[in-house]
């Protein structure tokens, strides 16, 4: 991390009621456990955000009102404004590749078809930090659903207690 640079803390998701609790919106959930309940928002550059200091650095979290597959205009427009290097930006989504709860990091990569991913990396390029939500796929239940329709999904009461332990988990390193 660039020391004197704020960071950019991505979560990525669906903007609306109708998203709201669905697998696709885990960004959306892990950033707004990290913000204070009652803060007001502020709509900037195609993205709801909130900004503060923590442990002596600007930190803006962001939630991406550009829809998940538009998501790279908003940290685009975020990263260019506010002169933000790469290596200060945190992305959180989610990962039907990884079991229900479980968390990987990750610097660059592929996007492995996570449309949300593909869009920022095409607007700032991959090397990045992810963080990967474990949301599982439907052939891990023997469900055949498509896997568009299972990340619209809502989580079953049980999953949701999974999805909340592995938030609670995040460790942004923010030193």
């Amino acid at each position: 991390m660039q020391e004197n640079k704020p960071i950019l803390i991505v979560g990525l998701g669906n903007p609306g009621t109708k998203y709201e609790h669905t697998r696709h919106n885990v960004g959306f959930m892990a950033v707004r456990h990290f913000v204070p309940e009652d803060v007001a928002w502020t709509k900037d550059h195609n993205a709801l955000t909130y900004s503060e200091k923590i442990n002596g650095h600007k930190v803006i979290f962001a939630l991406p009102q550009t829809f998940m597959n538009n998501s790279g205009i908003a940290v685009g427009e975020l990263m260019a404004f506010y002169k933000i290097p790469i290596e200060n930006l945190i992305v959180i989504h989610d990962d039907m590749d990884l079991k229900i709860g479980t968390l990987r990091e990750k610097i660059g990569g592929s996007s492995a078809g996570h449309n949300g991913i593909k869009s920022i990396d095409s607007a700032v390029g991959p090397d990045y930090k992810r963080i990967r939500v474990g949301i599982g796929h439907p052939r891990d239940f023997n469900l055949p659903i498509d896997p568009a329709d299972w990340v619209l999904g809502k989580f079953s009461n049980e999953e949701q207690s999974l999805i909340n332990s592995a938030i609670e988990n995040i460790n942004l390193l923010i030193s």
